[in-house]
């Protein structure tokens, strides 16, 4: 089984996607667990606070280092080989190949979700995956938390239909695309499927997918 625990201020932004769809047959087949930790509850002061300014000036609050070193030493306390990830900038951009590599390695993740301007550069001394998701910034660390659970989630033996629905799409194997697929009508506005989709020969169907393989532009799969 694999294991993510949840660091955020907004659990309620994260928790509805988990109880749907695959990550909800995950769970229910008890491949896969999700636990949330509130930072909040482990705020400073009469107002919970978890942030503050910068020194040396600027605009917006950092997360503090002493509401977040206590929450995840929190689940630490019970799990000590469990791994942090902190979704930020400077980290690893996030792939196919690493996605399958957290799978295969089916641990316990604590995911910190920043928020604010930032985080106290010294939080990093407790992260052992820092994790990029492209050049481009978001308000907050639970979009970033739900796309690494779901690639990772969706790996795993037994959570999607078939046998090999994981082995044969985009990304797969480095960075091959997946070849365009078709389903009934086999013809819809003028638009007709391949007459070798259509044949039954399933070695030139095989051949023809290798071919046209990275010519998709449909594939639900992002």
């Amino acid at each position: 089984m694999i294991k993510f625990t949840i660091i955020t201020l907004f659990r309620e932004a994260i928790e509805p996607y988990l109880k749907t769809s695959m990550m909800w047959k995950a769970v229910d087949k008890g491949l896969a667990e999700f636990n949330f930790v509130n930072l909040r509850e482990f705020g400073l002061g009469p107002h919970r606070s978890v942030d503050d300014t910068p020194y040396g000036g600027g605009d917006g609050m950092l997360l503090r280092c002493e509401p977040v070193f206590a929450a995840i030493e929190s689940v630490k306390s019970k799990d000590p080989s469990a791994k942090v990830i902190l979704p930020t900038p400077v980290g690893e951009i996030w792939n196919q190949k690493t996605a399958r590599s957290f799978m295969e390695a089916s641990e316990h993740y604590i995911i910190l979700c920043p928020h604010y301007e930032g985080y106290d550069e010294r939080i990093l001394s407790i992260v052992d995956y820092k994790i990029s998701l492209g050049k481009y910034v978001l308000t907050g660390g639970e979009l970033p938390a739900l796309i690494i659970v779901d690639s990772v989630v969706r790996l795993i033996p037994g959570v999607l239909g078939g046998e090999k629905s994981a082995e044969i799409e985009s990304f797969s194997d480095g960075d091959n695309l997946e070849y365009p697929q078709y389903t009934r009508p086999e013809e819809f506005r003028g638009m007709k499927v391949p007459e070798i989709l259509l044949s039954g020969n399933h070695g030139e169907i095989a051949k023809w997918r290798e071919e046209h393989s990275g010519t998709a532009d449909n594939s639900s799969k992002y």
